[in-house]
């Protein structure tokens, strides 16, 4: 119909800042989805190759074959699984303290450097699995203000149409309007999708860090009956 107005129609009367915010907020939402996929694949595969990986690990390990559970650990089919870092890590150490002298020095020096060396994974674990997680948190509570931005400038384009026209009826104001609301449903759009994907990803990050501080506590245990 001719009162009817598209959205192409829309986005063609629109400002040149106007549109600068609207290309902004698209490519916020077009990374906040890139960075959730990739995350939501990672910890997919992380999870997979975790749950493989840990009956295998262990039963190399009750039976006392450390070579076997270190080329198990650091086997690319177990490149993704977050717990086969964390426990190559400890059993490398072990195995560098038993063969360059470790028996030099006494049983607790020997396991706190298998704990710090533990430790040190874990972080570097935990830090490459939150890559990209922020960015979702900051695109999550900084779109409504970008779209706001954009609303701002729609209404002050409505006003600048009554006083050019010297009226206040709504054809000097719809386009101004127009433009207002569709940057403000555009800063929701991409926000609220941002919030639910970070939240997300934050819930499979705290699950992951507990299971990587319950390995390298059932990791540390196993050397302190080892070395008992």
């Amino acid at each position: 119909m001719g009162g009817e107005l598209n959205l192409v129609e829309m986005f063609q009367q629109m400002g040149a800042v106007a549109i600068a915010v609207a290309v902004v907020l698209f490519i916020m939402s077009f990374w906040s989805i890139g960075v959730a996929i990739e995350r939501i694949y990672t910890y997919s595969k992380a999870r997979t190759q975790s749950k493989l990986f840990a009956p295998q690990v262990a039963k190399h390990l009750k039976e006392g074959r450390l070579k076997e559970a270190i080329a198990l650990s650091g086997s690319k089919d177990y490149r993704y699984s977050h717990l086969a870092k964390v426990v190559l890590a400890g059993l490398q150490e072990y195995q560098f303290q038993q063969e360059s002298g470790g028996t030099a020095l006494n049983r607790d020096d020997v396991l706190d450097t298998v704990r710090r060396s533990i430790q040190r994974a874990s972080a570097l674990c935990a830090s490459d699995l939150k890559k990209g997680v922020s960015t979702l948190a900051t695109i999550g509570s900084t779109a409504p203000f970008v779209g706001l931005l954009g609303t701002v400038v729609g209404v002050i384009n409505a006003f600048v149409g009554i006083a050019s026209t010297g009226s206040g009826g709504i054809g000097a104001v719809s386009a101004g309007i127009a433009e207002a609301l569709i940057e403000t449903a555009l800063g929701l759009f991409v926000a609220i999708p941002a919030v639910w994907f970070y939240n997300y990803l934050t819930g499979r990050l705290e699950y992951f860090n507990v299971e990587m501080d319950n390995s390298s506590s059932e990791l540390v245990d196993y050397f302190i009956k080892k070395t008992a």
